[in-house]
């Protein structure tokens, strides 16, 4: 909405990229090419996923953007198992929270950051082992991998907690553009640095998204993982949710409800 986004979309243009709700009597879920910001949508089959038994529709619309960012990472661009140490920041947030149960799941020590002790609380209860504010992570922690949809600052100072061979996942910059990182540290401590836009990667690679998805819904039936929703608005007050969001005062996935 801000304009900000690295690969903006065409303007006019409805925001919203994922939804839930029924098609053809079936509860489902999916991540439309169209806007999401409506009471009716319509979406390509191939792109729409069953809803898990039990699970709200609230839960949906919150499910496959921000698991799909933790888990292909987590799973194809680095290494992580039992022993692996996982710095996840904005612990608390949406792509947070997934990242925490992920690693777990996938038998990491997780470490998370965040700016509020309130915050910091939520990053323990999705199964953080250890929390800390932004202002102490650099260092307290020594991570092979870290998780980042900070940027800026934040960004920078993450390779600093690196191990050899760790690597940084850079996935978003909500808290400032990433700073220009010149490679002859990286080389000289042989780390990594790995970028995440699924976006993209659902247009040039839409197969191991679809294989994702499948491995997502079986851990999410199964109970390994559970989608945090921290905040639900009816779709007239979409801009009260963005205030909220904006204020970074969320916890979780913020979701409108037509």
């Amino acid at each position: 909405r801000q304009g900000r986004y690295p690969q903006p979309p065409e303007l006019p243009t409805v925001p919203g990229s994922e939804v839930a709700g029924e098609a053809d009597g079936r509860r489902v879920m999916a991540l439309p090419r169209g806007g999401g910001y409506a009471e009716a949508i319509a979406v390509d089959e191939s792109l729409v996923v069953p809803l898990p038994e039990g699970a709200s529709f609230e839960e949906g619309a919150g499910f496959l953007l921000t698991y799909l960012t933790a888990w292909i990472p987590l799973t194809r661009q680095v290494r992580v198992g039992a022993g692996s140490v996982v710095l996840v920041h904005a612990g608390s947030g949406g792509v947070g929270s997934a990242a925490i149960q992920v690693a777990k799941h996938l038998g990491a020590r997780v470490v998370a950051t965040a700016s509020s002790e309130e915050k910091r609380s939520v990053a323990r209860e999705q199964g953080a082992d250890e929390v800390f504010g932004y202002d102490e992570f650099a260092e307290k922690v020594r991570a092979d991998v870290v998780l980042d949809p900070v940027g800026g600052e934040v960004f920078a100072q993450s390779f600093g907690v690196l191990k050899p061979l760790g690597t940084v996942v850079a996935i978003g910059f909500a808290g400032g553009w990433w700073e220009p990182l010149d490679p002859a540290p990286l080389v000289g401590r042989n780390l990594g640095l790995q970028g995440f836009y699924l976006g993209r990667l659902m247009r040039h690679n839409s197969e191991i998204v679809r294989e994702a998805i499948g491995e997502l819904l079986q851990l999410w039936s199964s109970g390994a993982v559970t989608p945090l929703v921290g905040a639900t608005f009816p779709l007239e007050r979409a801009g009260d949710a963005h205030e909220l969001i904006e204020s970074r005062k969320h916890v979780g996935k913020v979701v409108l409800v037509p």
